[in-house]
């Protein structure tokens, strides 16, 4: 049960900041400011996170590194589907005070729906949404497989890599589907801006949920592929 409640607390401070973040500043890659503020956000958060919860569940909070860990042996069915509903009971709180906030106040929303991921980017294609999605988090997913893994000696670094590599990925992304590579990220901010008359988000949510996992999916298998040969070498 500590588990799953550090998994809602660190999706919750995810959302809360990252997509706060975003609605506050902005993504406009032109003006370039609020873009990286925003991929800093989602970087950082996941620094603290790493360290404050870490310890007590590995900090996944996100469904899509859940996943990869699964595949790799590292966790439970059991613990893995556990995992999923608090992330994405995190995600919706966190969607949720953002709403109160800036709803009570009467703070202009810079993104129209709580930092929700979208198509724009890559003109409403839902095809080339599904690619950037599926290519960012096979980066971020392996990244993570490789820090954490026992051989890998990054000992208290590890949360600062991944971080990095977050932050990183938002830098590419953000121009293009705003950058989930989470779906509980994703699903939040659209259940939470559908409740409130847009629904633009929760149509193409499908995009924010497959691609991560796919990514996630392929991500896990080609690490593990990787790191068997190195036993074998």
């Amino acid at each position: 049960m500590k588990k799953l409640i550090a998994e809602f607390i660190g999706t919750a401070v995810l959302v809360t900041l990252g997509c706060g973040t975003a609605m506050l500043v902005g993504c406009d890659a032109v003006l370039g400011g609020g873009y990286i503020l925003t991929a800093l956000a989602f970087g950082l958060v996941i620094v603290g996170m790493a360290y404050c919860v870490g310890n007590i569940s590995g900090c996944h909070i996100n469904p899509a590194v859940s996943l990869g860990v699964l595949i790799s042996g590292g966790m439970s069915v059991k613990d893995f589907f556990g995992y999923i509903i608090a992330q994405c009971l995190g995600a919706f709180a966190g969607a949720g005070l953002l709403a109160a906030i800036f709803n009570l106040g009467s703070v202009t929303d810079m993104t129209g729906g709580y930092g929700s991921n979208g198509l724009a980017g890559v003109g409403d294609s839902a095809v080339a949404g599904l690619l950037v999605e599926v290519v960012l988090t096979f980066i971020f997913v392996m990244t993570i497989l490789g820090v954490t893994s026992k051989k890998a000696g990054h000992g208290s670094f590890g949360g600062l890599i991944i971080g990095l590599t977050l932050t990183l990925v938002h830098i590419f992304g953000i121009g293009l589907t705003g950058t989930s590579v989470n779906p509980a990220r994703s699903l939040g901010p659209a259940i939470v801006a559908a409740i409130d008359g847009n629904t633009a988000p929760i149509e193409c949510i499908w995009v924010f949920i497959v691609g991560p996992l796919v990514g996630a999916l392929l991500a896990a298998l080609v690490y593990k592929f990787l790191e068997s040969e190195k036993k074998e070498a």
